[in-house]
């Protein structure tokens, strides 16, 4: 997710996103809204009294306020104990939490050129904030000592994880390390933060900078009305008024891939895509991630690691690469298998029609589409009209007061970040205050690609009393065009409850720490609660709570519903090994152990070539642009959505087995799950909702390959 953004933006885009100098009134004490609590409805920000120079004296204050907090609790002359220290600890920092969680939710949904530089201008500062409190030896001293007598003292569950965790972090974070070695991992981590941020900035510019122009009707034949009036909207939103605009975003991409009867152009389209970033110009991440990867080498060796990957797993639920590898490779090869008799079918149908030429990768969407309706009588777009972006939202909105109760009411009255952008108030099933959801659409040129949750607020407790969480969910949906609404692939349906279901286990959290709030879990476990929610989009029952006309109201149909539920299993080789192709590709290049790294692509065909992976088809996402391992925080943890599947397909197998809406199984799932948080062990927790662990076997039925 993310890139370089536009110096100026349209009115209303982002407010208050201009400079007005270094003396503008924002940054005055009494004026930066940072500077104290939100005076807003459930402490929501301010979004309309926001300013671009608020952020830097908001960050930098934060920081001054959190080292006090620091140093309060490493001067306190009382011996050192869980609630004067480990308890302190938690709730420290509080201010530059605020701040951060602001900016960094609208550095990826409407940045600009201020935000950008402020971000590069604010890295290493928080970059040696943190390592100067994770590295500080008094500190650790007394998270030490409360540690070490952990088994005489009387704590909770919670309060034992919160020790542990805590402990180890510091470990982790190099506490134990003599002066030296320290020294060397704060230059580390200054490095891999910046490069971060650069990769992230490349990948946004080279995403907007790609237009494809068409000026001639003809090299539109196949593509459907209302992909037409899509590009034809863009085209004169761009200035070139009677063209068609396609772009690399992916509402415009892959309707263009899977419908477009022209060859040459979906190459030239595809070939963008998948080379983004890997240019040789300003905007190439070949040479940033190569760096990345031998600074991680070289950390996960100065903690004491063989590799990176070994470093970040031994904090996770896989624990080794071993384990890892095994659940990839295996899915891998169970893909492999499916994606060459896929290959097979569309080669022939190829030849079939007269032509000479070999399925090449941008051909797969097109021919694979063809064989859905051949096969299935079912064409993706045939379902769209059925699924308009409003409908589909209240309809899961209907489907969480099935499971838990809650209730949303749209609040007009709260102030929001975009005038695209949403609020939601959520409420348990007695009117209770449950937290503050907002949602956020369509693409834009200053919104990073994909959908994403993110907090602006955790759910945390304050003197005993439940802070409220305040979510946003993000994506980038198929705008509405001409007098259509939104419509929906049904692929977009499923993105909608993926996030939805982050945004659940961030609102339903009920924990007393901060830390341990709602998504505060092992990256592999993370993804459970989202996983889960796309299960529901796939029941015929709430299919039809979904998918009413946006023209007639009449619900879908019964028997195109049979067809969308035949066609389901339609092409699962290539979405298999495309996915788990990309979760091998980032165990491999942390698996790393020489610093001197090779060339990009003849790693990646080193890769391609021990994984199986076929020709036809391409990694979901080539290093260049692969910013969840590169800019996104999930490095050596792609693999957790496949491990996830396992967790979210036995997890459904219980609502399956005890009723869709099942109110005894879905408050176990809220209590064991959505509202713990990380405050104890992840499989414990799953195993106290499930009564058991998971094993592959529902995954494997689920895709159709056991």
């Amino acid at each position: 997710m993310k890139k370089i953004m536009l110096a100026v933006l349209a009115s209303g885009l982002l407010l208050g996103a201009c400079s007005n100098g270094s003396k503008d009134k924002g940054t005055d004490k009494s004026e930066n809204p940072f500077f104290s609590k939100f005076d807003t409805p459930y402490q929501v920000p301010p979004f309309d009294k926001i300013k671009t120079t608020h952020y830097m004296p908001a960050f930098k204050k934060g920081m001054e306020e959190h080292k006090k907090e620091i140093q309060a609790i490493i001067n306190n002359e009382k011996p050192a104990t869980f609630e004067n220290t480990i308890e302190a600890l938690d709730n420290s920092g509080m201010m530059l939490r605020r701040v951060s969680s602001v900016f960094s939710n609208l550095k990826s949904s409407t940045t600009n050129d201020e935000l950008q530089e402020i971000a590069n201008k604010v890295s290493p500062l928080k970059s040696k904030h943190y390592d100067d409190i994770n590295l500080n030896a008094e500190l650790f001293e007394r998270i030490k000592t409360v540690y070490d007598k952990k088994d005489e003292l009387d704590l909770s569950t919670a309060q034992l994880k919160l020790l542990e965790d805590t402990y180890k972090k510091f470990v982790r974070n190099g506490a134990n390390l003599p002066a030296d070695k320290q020294e060397r991992l704060r230059t580390i981590n200054k490095e891999l933060s910046q490069l971060s941020l650069k990769f992230d900035e490349n990948l946004l510019a080279e995403t907007n900078n790609y237009k494809l122009f068409i000026d001639n009707e003809a090299d539109l034949a196949g593509l459907p009305e209302s992909v037409r009036t899509g590009a034809a909207e863009a085209a004169k939103a761009a200035g070139k008024d009677g063209q068609w605009l396609f772009t690399l975003h992916k509402p415009s991409l892959i309707p263009f891939l899977q419908f477009s009867e022209k060859r040459d152009l979906r190459e030239k389209l595809y070939t963008a895509y998948i080379t983004r970033c890997d240019h040789n110009d300003e905007y190439d991440n070949k040479e940033i991630l190569k760096k990345m990867v031998k600074l991680r080498v070289e950390k996960g060796q100065l903690m004491g690691f063989d590799t990176y990957a070994h470093y970040v797993l031994d904090d996770r639920m896989a624990k080794t690469p071993e384990r890892v590898f095994e659940l990839l490779n295996q899915l891998m090869d169970a893909g492999n298998e499916v994606a060459k008799k896929e290959r097979a079918e569309m080669q022939q149908m190829i030849n079939d029609e007269g032509n000479d030429f070999k399925l090449k990768p941008w051909d797969w969407w097109y021919y694979a589409e063809k064989l859905r309706v051949k096969k299935y009588n079912f064409n993706e777009e045939s379902t769209r009209p059925y699924f308009k972006l409003e409908t589909v939202r209240d309809g899961m909105f209907e489907v969480a007061n099935k499971l838990w109760g809650l209730k949303f009411k749209k609040r007009d009255d709260l102030p929001v970040y975009h005038k695209n952008a949403m609020a939601f108030q959520v409420m348990e099933e007695n009117g209770d205050h449950v937290g503050i959801l907002y949602m956020d659409f369509f693409p834009r040129a200053s919104k990073s690609s994909g959908a994403w949750m993110n907090s602006f607020m955790k759910q945390h407790t304050k003197d005993d009393q439940r802070v409220a969480p305040v979510i946003s969910v993000v994506t980038n949906f198929s705008k509405p065009t001409g007098d259509k609404p939104s419509l929906l692939t049904f692929d977009e349906v499923s993105t909608l409850f993926h996030e939805f279901g982050h945004a659940l286990h961030g609102l339903l959290s009920d924990t007393k720490y901060y830390t341990q709030s709602g998504t505060s879990v092992p990256r592999d476990f993370v993804e459970l609660p989202s996983q889960i929610m796309e299960n529901w989009a796939a029941q015929p029952e709430v299919i039809k709570m979904l998918g009413k006309h946006y023209k007639t109201g009449e619900t879908i149909p019964d028997e195109l519903i049979k067809k969308m539920k035949a066609a389901s299993l339609h092409n699962q080789g290539f979405g298999l090994t495309e996915f788990i192709g990309a979760g091998l590709l980032d165990m491999h290049w942390h698996m790393q152990t020489d610093k001197d790294i090779k060339e990009v692509k003849a790693f990646e065909n080193e890769v391609r070539e021990k994984i199986g992976l076929i020709p036809e088809i391409e990694f979901r996402y080539r290093s260049p642009y692969f910013s969840h391992i590169f800019a996104g925080g999930y490095a050596v943890g792609y693999y957790g959505y496949a491990w996830a599947e396992i967790l979210d397909a036995d997890a459904f197998q219980a609502f399956k087995e005890n009723g869709l809406f099942d109110e005894e199984t879905a408050k176990k799932f809220r209590d064991h799950v959505l509202s713990v948080g990380g405050s104890d062990e992840a499989m414990k927790n799953y195993v106290k909702f499930r009564g058991k662990e998971p094993t592959i076997d529902a995954l494997l039925e689920r895709r159709g390959l056991n």
